[in-house]
């Protein structure tokens, strides 16, 4: 079920928040975790049952790990692998299986059939988050949850299960225990989700109409390519902004406060810079978990490098199971040692260059990240920079940069911090601070009135981090 559909806004969440706030506080976990696990099960139910099979092995193995954590670490650590074993063979099973079988035929010239094995949505997230919970127990960083529901909940939450932030235990354990959704708290998350909602509805879907016009082109140019490319950076910004927007802001609905996971990404001057801003709870989970326990930045440099390969190469594999992912990561870590060793310091003293050097970089990386084959991705990148006699430009991609003019231009500055800055500034201001006030709900409204326009006349709306 996708947050930007007519169903979700109009049967499911009003039924889920009437439940909810009819329901006594002891109950609100247990109701949250019921139309979780629908909200998961809606269209392929059989999958629920890897999440359930999931949600009680961290439960079992975090009270294991933890009652043995001091009078027997041995078996505590045991029992930690057991999990974690669990974990990523599940997660193994599902997305990476036929990646495996293909290499496989392709190195050795066997043709050892795939499985077909259909992607179980959001299970990257939620295995993420199982992992953090029971490794953090092994550290003594959290007590384990004596709750099943309560840890079902923080597992299977339906506003961050899809696609993130990442929510670590530790940082939402007090609000399971313990919350309140005040009316500031709900207008300030129904103001976060109905922006997070107009984002993904009225800025990315509409950009893809133009990504997939430029697939399906035979007139392709220079122009035409980095209309793609330019569309496809600012739609996949906007496309997982959003669903963080609406998970943010569903998450206060419910009283539960989450980890922001943008900051603005596009105006970073280094690659390093970037990634401190785009998706900043994968991030963080990788630095936390993978990259720290290697030794980090402790250890001689080449020793190092390795980390950030092993780190880069794994974040690419995560985002999705094929050679393309992975040379995406590896693309990023690349650049990320080059500016460790000596890069780092002379960008920062040319802002411009920078910020010029970033951008391309990042275009680059995403319309590798696009490519279903590296050949592919080859094409697309040699067509921007005019191989094979591509023209500059053909009628075509003139009308399609007249067409698409505006969306790009608001993309562009939405995706900048000053549309945020000018708001807190005309509402700081005593006039235009009463003006906003009652402006507010009413701009909402026709937001929220125009997106199900969109809906209903049934415009193209996927969300990509649903292969994920």
């Amino acid at each position: 079920m996708l947050f930007s559909s007519i169903p979700f806004l109009y049967y499911f969440l009003p039924l889920t928040l009437l439940c909810y706030f009819l329901a006594p506080r002891r109950a609100k976990n247990a109701v949250l975790l019921f139309f979780s696990l629908i909200f998961y099960a809606w269209g392929e139910p059989k999958y629920v049952l890897f999440m359930v099979a999931s949600i009680l092995q961290g439960y079992l193995f975090g009270r294991l790990v933890e009652k043995y954590r001091t009078k027997n670490p041995r078996r505590s650590k045991l029992f930690l692998t057991a999990s974690v074993l669990f974990s990523l063979l599940l997660l193994g099973y599902c997305k990476y299986t036929d990646f495996f079988i293909s290499s496989v035929n392709a190195v050795t010239g066997l043709s050892i059939p795939l499985l077909r094995i259909a992607l179980p949505i959001g299970i990257s997230f939620y295995t993420f988050q199982i992992l953090s919970y029971v490794v953090d127990v092994s550290r003594g960083t959290v007590a384990a949850q004596r709750n099943l529901i309560d840890l079902g909940t923080y597992i299977a939450m339906f506003p961050q299960l899809i696609a993130g932030p990442i929510v670590r235990y530790a940082d939402i354990e007090p609000q399971l225990r313990e919350r309140r959704s005040t009316p500031e708290m709900i207008a300030a998350g129904t103001q976060r989700f109905v922006l997070g909602l107009a984002k993904k509805v009225l800025i990315a879907n509409v950009l893809y109409q133009l990504i997939t016009t430029y697939k399906a082109t035979t007139e392709p140019s220079v122009l035409f390519g980095w209309m793609y490319a330019v569309a496809y950076l600012l739609h996949i910004y906007f496309d997982f902004s959003g669903y963080s927007d609406m998970a943010i802001g569903l998450g206060k609905i419910f009283g539960f406060t989450f980890a922001e996971n943008f900051n603005y990404p596009y105006i970073s001057r280094s690659i390093t810079e970037f990634w401190r801003r785009w998706h900043m709870s994968l991030g963080s989970w990788f630095r936390d978990y993978v990259y720290i326990p290697m030794g980090g930045n402790r250890v001689p440099p080449l020793r190092r490098y390795l980390n950030i390969l092993v780190v880069w190469m794994l974040t690419g594999l995560w985002h999705g199971a094929d050679w393309n992912f992975v040379l995406w990561g590896l693309f990023f870590a690349v650049f990320l040692m080059l500016e460790k060793a000596f890069l780092l310091k002379p960008l920062q003293k040319l802002p411009v260059i920078s910020h010029i050097y970033t951008l391309l970089l990042v275009t680059v990386s995403f319309v590798l990240f696009d490519s279903s084959r590296l050949s592919e991705a080859f094409l697309q990148l040699g067509r921007m920079f005019g191989a094979g006699g591509v023209p500059l430009y053909t009628g075509e991609a003139l009308y399609y940069l007249g067409s698409y003019a505006v969306t790009f231009i608001i993309a562009i500055i939405g995706a900048t911090p000053y549309p945020t800055r000018w708001m807190q500034k005309l509402s700081a201001g005593e006039r235009t601070g009463r003006v906003m006030a009652v402006a507010a709900p009413v701009v909402l409204l026709l937001l929220l009135a125009v997106v199900t326009a969109y809906l209903v006349d049934g415009s193209f709306n996927p969300f990509l981090y649903f292969r994920f």
